[in-house]
């Protein structure tokens, strides 16, 4: 199988679900004509887009999350009207319907940060992400004031990536790190409605490096939270 035993031991207690890839070689070794290879889609929770749903289980096993935000906030972090505002945009002739599936579906994600058992998290925000209007400057200051209210309660280990600094190392896009008690990392990289798992052990690896160099060359916390707050008041001194 070219596979760890702790790899194998993870997927068949339903705590992993194999790659494409993994399901091909697992007909070959085990002579059993393409059946894992067509029994794979059916692991995708129908609620979530399919690029997705594998990490929507994943999270709620995480004992650390680490996430970039580029050019929105990240989906954990979003309030109603702002998640609504996303999806409104984010797809062509969505129904009324359709969208508020997608909205609940969110906001029940984040009830992994509620109580004490929840997820250590990070989170880099990139300052267009801020300053990047979604909803209107109503739904942003309460967006922001949302962010700094984890971040104030040490519930969010929350870092700013200024416009100042320029370049930095996720200055290409999103991505999520993850951490698991009883499994090896993963990182999750999200492009235009599409995304692709990582769990190379060196793949990962280059991923944690690149954002532990953005996390060098962000503002510290207190200011992270300053500039935040900041941005919230000039939203509300806009209405």
């Amino acid at each position: 199988m070219v596979c760890s035993p702790s790899l194998i031991a993870h997927i068949e207690a339903g705590r992993r679900k194999p790659r494409v890839e993994d399901a091909r070689r697992l007909d070959k070794e085990l002579g059993t004509d393409g059946f894992f290879v067509r029994f794979l889609p059916t692991l995708n929770p129908s609620q979530f887009a399919g690029h997705f749903a594998q990490m929507a289980e994943l999270e709620k096993q995480a004992v650390c999350i680490q996430e970039h935000g580029a050019a929105v906030i990240p989906g954990l972090l979003q309030i109603e009207p702002y998640a609504r505002a996303v999806f409104r945009f984010g797809l062509p002739n969505m129904t009324a319907a359709e969208v508020d599936r997608r909205v609940v579906q969110r906001l029940e994600r984040a009830h992994i940060l509620e109580g004490p058992d929840g997820p250590v998290m990070w989170v880099l925000l990139d300052e267009h992400a801020l300053r990047r209007v979604i909803g209107g400057p109503a739904v942003m200051a309460a967006q922001l004031r949302h962010v700094a209210k984890l971040a104030d309660s040490g519930r969010v280990r929350l870092h700013v990536l200024p416009f100042t600094i320029g370049k930095h190392a996720l200055t290409a896009g999103p991505m999520s790190l993850y951490r698991f008690d009883d499994a090896p990392p993963l990182a999750y990289v999200e492009g235009v409605r599409t995304g692709q798992v990582y769990d190379d052990p060196a793949r990962v690896a280059q991923c944690q490096a690149a954002y532990d160099l953005a996390l060098g060359d962000a503002l510290p916390a207190e200011a992270s939270l300053s500039l935040i707050t900041s941005v919230a008041e000039e939203y509300e001194h806009a209405l």
